[in-house]
């Protein structure tokens, strides 16, 4: 399994020498993996190199209490892809709250209709079933964390980067598609190396 590891760690002074850089480096980094579908819809695309900044950025702002380390590790490890996946942070920004309410609450259940086509071929997304994302009276979070698992057959059409690429929300109140371009194609098969 490829995770993040107590020795991955920087203490937060050595971090706090390098923050600066890292949060820079970092910014470029994620452009490219964020990509839009619609108007309010945002995944953000994470990898190893996401959730280990993720981490270090949790410590050095929370000044890294005992047993957080541990804490942050099992919370962001999951989200970390496995070579045969992409695993993204979904977020729907609306920065008016009273229209965030209402579209929340039109949309519930969204994470069930949530995929992504590779050459036509259709990866359903895997949602994180810990919690529920969608209240009983049918408000939906505004975070979702989803997996796309790939088959061989799939992973090979993806990494061709010859077929086209989709990311689709096809939810009956919110029903749009992204197709995802060269460059965030390229910055994702770095995720199937891993």
């Amino acid at each position: 399994m490829i995770k993040i590891n107590v020795d991955d760690i920087l203490p937060n002074d050595k971090y706090g020498e390098i923050r600066k850089q890292k949060r820079i480096d970092l910014i470029s980094y994620k452009k490219k993996r964020r990509i839009s579908v619609g108007p309010y819809a945002t995944f953000y695309f994470e990898s190893y190199k996401t959730m280990l900044y993720q981490i270090q950025e949790m410590l050095f702002v929370e000044g890294a209490p005992e047993g957080q380390l541990e804490d942050e590790l099992y919370a962001y490890n999951p989200l970390i892809p496995q070579g045969s996946n992409l695993v993204t942070t979904l977020m729907f920004e609306i920065a008016d709250e009273n229209l965030r309410h209402e579209f929340l609450s039109s949309i519930g259940n969204v994470e069930e209709y949530i995929s992504m086509e590779v050459a036509n071929d259709k990866i359903k997304a895997r949602f994180e079933s810990d919690v529920e994302r969608t209240n009983s009276k049918g408000k939906t979070s505004s975070v979702h964390f989803l997996h796309f698992d790939f088959t061989e057959d799939q992973k090979a059409k993806f990494l061709s980067k010859e077929s086209r690429v989709c990311l689709c929300i096809e939810h009956k109140n919110y029903n749009h598609i992204a197709v995802l371009g060269e460059e965030s194609v390229s910055t994702l098969v770095d995720d199937f190396s891993t």
